[in-house]
């Protein structure tokens, strides 16, 4: 009898100790995958793509078959140093939303929206720490500040941006 407990005791702590010894194992082997540049420089083109940014940000001229990307100024935006756009305030008045002629400015009834630059360059998005550019495209923050004014209208409480890119 007193063999039996014996075993019976020893098996009990052998499986604990495979369990704990399986457990430990696999929490050391679940390490965050190293992102090689290459593949996050991807996966960026991929967001970018599905997500419509070219629609807005990108400048478009004029090609055989209507407006396209002007992939010099791609992503740039709205430039700062060109003067306002003159918009018909009768129209945007009856509800009708307008654009530039490259289509990165748009006035509507919510007043005139300016797409902003979002190329790596200095005084684009490239200067931004990567948390605030994740919160400007989450939360539609102006810059990625906490705090900052919202980039879009308000529909509902959330911009256009958080209902759209949900990533």
């Amino acid at each position: 009898m007193r063999k039996t407990i014996f075993i019976i005791t020893a098996i009990f702590f052998g499986v604990i100790a495979l369990l704990i010894g399986c457990c430990t194992s696999s929490e050391k082997k679940e390490q965050p995958a190293i992102i090689s540049k290459d593949s996050m420089i991807k996966r960026g083109a991929y967001l970018i793509t599905i997500s419509g940014c070219d629609d807005c940000h990108s400048p478009k001229k004029m090609g055989p078959h209507g407006p396209e990307i002007d992939m010099e100024r791609r992503l740039s935006g709205f430039p700062a140093n060109r003067p306002m756009p003159q918009f018909d305030s009768n129209i945007v008045k009856k509800g009708i939303a307008m654009f530039n002629e490259d289509l990165t400015s748009a006035a509507g009834p919510w007043g005139v929206s300016f797409a902003a630059n979002l190329t790596s360059d200095a005084t684009g998005a490239g200067s931004w720490p990567e948390e605030n550019f994740i919160r400007a495209i989450r939360k539609g923050k102006f810059k990625g500040h906490e705090n900052g004014r919202s980039l879009l209208p308000q529909c509902h409480g959330k911009t256009w941006h958080s209902l759209r890119m949900k990533m």
